[in-house]
């Protein structure tokens, strides 16, 4: 492929590291630029409109989650024309790097942030952490951070062990203590769901007057892949842009999971946990009538022959 055949519409999907970041590099050219930031991580910016909206994502992360393996904030600048500075990651850093600090540190000074009428920072999980924390840069800004951890310090969050690799990782000085850095923020929203312990946990150390707290229960460990799937986190970004992001109108962006097999799975099963015969059947009756549903539809028949035995005795 040519560097003349790339445009914001041409698939990325496939390309070796390398290539992909040569031709991320080509699309930033014109109305933007690409910038390497040491050895993982790196910022790619295109100037469209007074709405920026900067992204956390990880090279893999945008692989697995965009069919045409591209950043996030691609889509939304394609959607909304807003500008998109994503600074992504090659795995799971955090973005604990002192070039990254360097980085940041030279877009304060330059003053970038003050261009932009609205600045939005998004993040999932480690990129999550990072769009809280470094949303201090842009005193002002609104902030989305899908289950963020608040830091991995183990003086803190010893109770968290599933990044225990990351514990010899520095997160007691710069931009170090995530809902700390939020206090410039406008308004920030921490989406979680609260039967995922470590996740709630990490949210209730977010408490702050300027933070509002959106949970989804039964949505599991991976909300960012599924408010994708069920076509709401553009939405969430869109209303949060407009100042109209709340807890009312985000559960009625919620309302979207009862089409979403995999929530409704998770519903079924703490329902079962939970020893809720009757409501299980509920739940399946109401599924099988509005989807094609063959787990629900075999739930139901298991749970109508154990009513009748049971009639029966």
């Amino acid at each position: 492929m040519s560097d003349d055949d790339l445009t914001f519409e041409t698939s990325l999907a496939g390309m070796k590291k390398a290539d992909w970041r040569a031709a991320v590099a080509q699309l930033c050219d014109e109305d933007g630029y690409f910038e390497s930031i040491g050895k993982r991580h790196f910022a790619a910016f295109v100037e469209r409109s007074d709405t920026l909206l900067v992204t956390f994502e990880t090279l893999q992360g945008i692989a697995a989650l965009s069919s045409l393996a591209h950043p996030m904030g691609w889509e939304m600048m394609q959607t909304y024309g807003w500008s998109s500075l994503c600074l992504a990651s090659d795995g799971d850093t955090w973005f604990r790097d002192g070039k990254v600090y360097a980085y940041i540190d030279r877009m304060i000074d330059e003053g970038f942030f003050d261009e932009y009428e609205t600045v939005l920072f998004y993040g999932a999980g480690p990129c999550g952490y990072a769009a809280a924390a470094f949303s201090v840069a842009c005193p002002g800004a609104r902030v989305l951070a899908v289950q963020p951890q608040a830091t991995l310090d183990p003086r803190v969050t010893e109770w968290d062990d599933r990044f225990t690799h990351m514990r010899r990782t520095d997160f007691t000085q710069r931009f170090g203590y995530a809902p700390d850095m939020l206090d410039a923020a406008e308004r920030a929203f921490v989406v979680y769901d609260p039967h995922q312990t470590t996740d709630a946990m990490h949210a209730a150390l977010f408490t702050r007057p300027n933070v509002e707290k959106l949970r989804i229960p039964h949505m599991g460990g991976a909300i960012q892949t599924d408010l994708l799937e069920i076509e709401q986190l553009g939405p969430m970004l869109k209303a949060m842009a407009d100042d109209g992001l709340d807890t009312l109108g985000f559960a009625r962006m919620m309302r979207a999971r009862r089409m979403h097999p995999p929530y409704l799975r998770n519903l079924m099963a703490a329902l079962d946990a939970r020893d809720r015969p009757h409501l299980v059947e509920a739940l399946a009756r109401n599924v099988t009538t509005r989807m094609h549903a063959p787990k629900f539809a075999r739930r139901l028949e298991q749970l109508k022959k154990e009513r009748g035995t049971d009639a029966k005795a």
